[in-house]
């Protein structure tokens, strides 16, 4: 339930909710002179000024109050967002005081060809690879869950229906419930909700299954799972682009893809493939996540780059894609998920749960950049007041 959202200024917290503030109204030539004086910060996670994220404002003498809406969950960067804002007011001769809200919704956004988005997820987000062994998997897990940090109500579909790993990454077992005999509840991991064909067989129960059977078990665990009112929800493809991941990209109505690669040659060969296959069915492509970037001695400190350098960029400089961001190679990560608590849960305050939060904002920020699917309701992240830190 939302709570009321209270307004930081240069002083700290104002003792009511920013709508209870009584303010006088902006004319139109203030309010186009606030949105310029916006569009000189840059959203790090967009590309664009904050401009067009202005909401509401008012004014009393020289103290201005603004509320900003952002299209992305960004819980943990509004304490910083807020004071870029109250800095570059505060250096105009009229403004001698101000004071931000900070507020995020999460629209449903066009996915490809003539799908329709499926009820109670507003977005869906493949995860792919291309190839194995780069990670794909323990990506998809944080990624889940540094989006749930920043505010968004997020699931997990485990697609890997030959080898699903997320069951063990999420610390989940035990089959799930159906209340009807129809449809499935989803488990909850972590606060996610999560559903993968390694919930119903055994987990050393080999799936021998043709393509058109593997597309049927994975249709439908996408289709009978009851996903409660969800912001994203995060796909975790099977490696590979073949025909049944070609398939479940033309079935899946996907709003966008992120591709997994390591920085060395054979890996971004079949990155490039995924991008291909993904360009093909018409799903936009967010951005690369480069895993495994680099390693640094546990013992030593020392850095290096075992799998080679520079391979992201490269990727990037070709089909003009943006790199979200950059993972080290490091024993925690690996540690954590075998144990069913990935880094973003087990550390969460840690330095790499922070870089898989800072790629999840850069995900929802590319995400929000695309045109807004009407059809389905839109649900609304609210971002509460707090001691600034």
């Amino acid at each position: 339930m939302a709570r009321p959202n209270y307004a930081f200024t240069l002083c700290g917290i104002m003792d009511g909710p920013i709508d209870e503030i009584q303010l006088h109204a902006m004319t139109a030539s203030q309010h186009d002179h606030l949105r310029r004086i916006l569009d000189t910060i840059t959203d790090p996670h967009t590309g664009n000024g904050l401009g067009q994220n202005l909401r509401a404002a008012g004014k009393d003498g020289d103290c201005v109050s603004l509320d900003l809406q952002l299209g992305y969950p960004a819980q943990g960067w509004r304490h910083t967002l807020a004071a870029q804002v109250r800095k570059r007011l505060e250096a105009e001769s009229d403004i001698a005081s101000s004071t931000v809200s900070i507020t995020s919704r999460v629209h449903s956004h066009q996915v490809q060809g003539e799908l329709a988005p499926m009820q109670g997820v507003r977005n869906i987000i493949a995860v792919g690879s291309g190839k194995g062994g780069v990670g794909k998997s323990t990506v998809a897990a944080n990624l889940a869950l540094a989006l749930q940090a920043e505010g968004a109500r997020v699931g997990v579909l485990d697609a890997d229906i030959y080898g699903p790993s997320q069951p063990r990454m999420l610390g989940v077992e035990g089959r799930p419930d159906s209340p009807d005999g129809k449809t499935i509840v989803p488990k909850l991991a972590h606060g996610l909700q999560m559903m993968s064909v390694g919930l119903l067989v055994e987990e050393d129960t080999p799936m021998i299954w043709r393509g058109p059977m593997v597309t049927q078990a994975l249709t439908q665990l996408l289709n009978d799972t009851r996903w409660d009112n969800l912001d994203y929800l995060v796909v975790d493809l099977p490696p590979g682009t073949g025909d049944i991941q070609l398939t479940l990209a033309q079935k899946v109505p996907v709003a966008g893809a992120i591709i997994v690669t390591t920085p060395q040659d054979i890996a971004l060969l079949d990155a490039r493939k995924a991008y291909k296959m993904f360009e093909k069915v018409g799903i936009p492509v967010l951005g690369i996540i480069e895993n495994m970037a680099t390693h640094v001695c546990s013992n030593c400190g020392h850095e290096e780059h075992i799998f080679g350098s520079g391979g992201a960029e490269r990727m990037s400089a070709q089909y003009e894609l943006p790199v979200l961001g950059r993972l080290p190679l490091d024993i925690r990560i690996r540690e954590q998920a075998d144990g069913g608590t990935p880094t973003v849960a087990a550390d969460p305050d840690g330095e790499l749960a922070q870089r898989y939060r800072d790629i999840a904002r850069h995900a929802g920020g590319r995400l929000s950049l695309r045109p807004r699917n009407k059809s389905l309701g839109l649900g609304k992240i609210v971002v509460q007041g707090g001691t600034p830190g």
